[in-house]
């Protein structure tokens, strides 16, 4: 009887959910398989030499644009140029991003006066489109603007050159470590109070309590929100687009991708984006087989099944009086 309760309730669970994985499969789903499909053929350019016509069309090439983006010249120099600027920017970004958003965390956390006031002031960078942002630190990073006012030095940050990856890092950083800030600020907010009192009375320092209690009751809540930050910095485009243009110092795989597709090579322009899509589900499998990120809530269902199986029920015994135990 129970079985079949169980086994009604999954159909059940599934039905609902069918609404959802077929439009999923839909949006998602059919686009990811035509991107696929397209990136085996290339368009047809040029004049046919038997007939002196122009060619048209696509023609199926197999894994060739695949091979001509991993080479070292042609598209490939384009690629490695893209592909190391992404990385780039993932990690050195995200890093810093991490280390700022605990930071604001924290300070958030412990603003006993005008919190409002403070989270309000932190989210702002977020809370502003990309776009916007990308044109307010262009003009920042104007070669009169007021970036080189403050340091007194003259430096061409929208050029090619160490200068615009510095930039392109700057306000990425400014604009979204707010997001791993107030994703720590939920999770600093479960840990109770008593914890830390608990370390006060043991005589633990404020770096001591903040490695041994703070930082491994957060890393749940900290894991999830970096690896989602990650994913975001990858495939990053409108920032450095709106910023710095179409310069090779600034480009990233996405931009790559845009670029061979306003050029009618959808055929690259396809390749690189699986490329992406692959680089992304490597980063992020790596990413939660490493550190363990709980995106699913997996563990908590393990953890539930395995009380579930531990438990047995209690046993009533009768003892020699007549009582039950």
């Amino acid at each position: 009887m129970k079985s079949s309760l169980f086994g009604a309730e999954s159909r059940m669970a599934y039905l609902l959910l069918l609404p959802t994985l077929i439009l999923l499969a839909v949006v998602v789903g059919f686009p990811l398989v035509l991107s696929i499909w397209q990136s085996f053929f290339r368009a047809d350019d040029g004049v046919d030499p038997e007939t002196g016509l122009l060619q048209q069309g696509d023609t199926f090439v197999g894994l060739q644009n695949y091979a001509d983006a991993f080479t070292s010249s042609g598209a490939g120099a384009g690629f490695w140029n893209a592909f190391w600027n992404t990385t780039l920017f993932t990690v050195v970004g995200v890093s810093i991003e991490t280390v700022l958003g605990v930071a604001m965390a924290l300070i958030m956390a412990r603003a006993l006066r005008a919190t409002g006031l403070i989270r309000a002031s932190i989210l702002i960078p977020w809370a502003i489109p990309t776009v916007v942002s990308a044109l307010m630190w262009q003009l920042i990073f104007d070669a009169n603007g007021i970036a080189n006012r403050l340091l007194n030095y003259q430096i061409l940050w929208t050029t090619e050159g160490w200068q615009a990856k510095a930039a392109v890092l700057i306000a990425d950083i400014w604009k979204t470590a707010p997001y791993i800030g107030l994703l720590t600020l939920a999770g600093l907010q479960t840990i109770d109070e008593q914890v830390y009192e608990a370390a006060k009375v043991d005589g633990a320092g404020r770096w001591r309590t903040f490695w041994s209690i703070t930082l491994p009751l957060i890393r749940p809540v900290l894991v999830v929100a970096v690896l989602f930050r990650l994913l975001d910095a990858m495939r990053m485009f409108d920032l450095p687009y709106v910023l710095l243009g179409k310069l090779r110092s600034g480009q990233t795989l996405s931009m790559l991708a845009q670029d061979a597709a306003t050029k009618t090579d959808y055929g690259m322009a396809s390749a690189y984006s699986m490329v992406l899509f692959c680089y992304i589900c490597l980063v992020a499998f790596l990413f939660i087989r490493l550190l363990g990120a709980d995106v699913l809530g997996e563990s908590s269902t393990r953890t539930k099944k395995k009380r579930a199986k531990g438990s047995k029920p209690k046993r009533l015994v009768t003892t020699s009086e007549g009582s039950m135990a």
